[in-house]
């Protein structure tokens, strides 16, 4: 029987110092396993990053993935986080073409939608700013894509455990 692949949040919280990220991303290279996102940054000790990786895989594989990155020195905890009781979020930078006033005004409104906000405004273009599930990133990515994107750039997931 062949396993479901799913998406899998894996929260690591490994040594804040130089080539530990370097050390978890080639233990999946190793393993010829593609991350789909990975953001890292400090904690509230400063010694300490949260590392969170997203990955598509069946859970046998996660789970053998799992135990090789707790096996890296400089990992301390490794979790996978249940998405019914994680609190998830995304940023993403969209660039938009503007063409003419009524775009650009559209381009607004629908950023006051999606609770997103403008953080830069050139002659042809708009930055927006939007945060939130990937879902919601996904959703006003296609809404955008009628003015035509620019550029995008995606922070990857970010997640903690709630309560």
């Amino acid at each position: 029987m062949k396993s479901r692949v799913m998406t899998y949040i894996i929260s690591t919280i490994v040594e804040n110092k130089p080539g530990v990220l370097h050390k978890a991303s080639n233990m999946f290279r190793c393993r010829d396993f593609n991350i789909d996102s990975i953001s890292v940054g400090p904690t509230e000790r400063e010694d300490l990053s949260r590392m969170t990786i997203t990955i598509d895989g069946d859970k046998a594989t996660v789970e053998q993935l799992v135990k090789q990155l707790s096996k890296l020195i400089d990992v301390l905890k490794v979790s996978v986080l249940s998405p019914e009781s994680t609190v998830v979020r995304e940023l993403a930078l969209v660039k938009l073409h503007v063409t003419d006033a009524k775009a650009r005004s559209d381009i607004i409104n629908y950023a006051n939608v999606f609770r997103s906000r403008v953080v830069d405004v050139a002659s042809g273009s708009i930055t927006i700013e939007v945060t939130g599930s990937p879902d919601k990133i996904d959703a006003f990515l296609t809404l955008a894509s009628t003015f035509g994107i620019k550029e995008i750039a995606r922070t990857g997931i970010t997640a903690l455990v709630r309560g």
